[in-house]
């Protein structure tokens, strides 16, 4: 058996056999860590997941404050929640300018200063003696 041959399966059959190691059962090897132990990390990690979905809502409503103090959108939640915006003001500038080049529809189109409406202060009545009296 000095000559092996490839072609004949029967060897590289027999040959696979002596280096593969026998399987183990499972059922026989004992716990690594007691149940206890596992069970307390488990909820310790619960804990630290439930605390990381709080910060992610905090961190949304964040994103939403600061591009509503813009007031460039009518809108705050039309500009998606990017963690970059949180820390630098000019991403948030930008994209915010991004946005409404591509869709200037969502801009805020509410009346800014007089616009002539509404509840005026009363002047003096105006006459001929007041006319007079402004010129001299």
């Amino acid at each position: 058996m000095s000559d092996l041959n490839p072609a004949d399966p029967a060897e590289v059959t027999d040959q696979t056999d002596e280096q593969t190691p026998a399987a183990e059962s499972t059922d026989e090897t004992p716990d690594t860590f007691p149940r206890a132990y596992v069970e307390e990390l488990r909820k310790e990690n619960a804990r630290y997941r439930d605390r990381a979905k709080s910060a992610d809502a905090l961190a949304e409503r964040l994103h939403g404050a600061l591009v509503a103090a813009t007031g460039r959108l009518a809108d705050p939640t039309d500009l998606p929640y990017d963690e970059k915006h949180l820390d630098d003001a000019d991403a948030l500038s930008a994209a915010i300018d991004e946005l409404l080049a591509r869709k200037p529809h969502l801009a805020d189109r509410r009346p800014r200063g007089d616009v002539g409406q509404g509840a005026r202060e009363q002047s003096a009545p105006v006459g001929l003696g007041s006319l007079l009296r402004a010129r001299a």
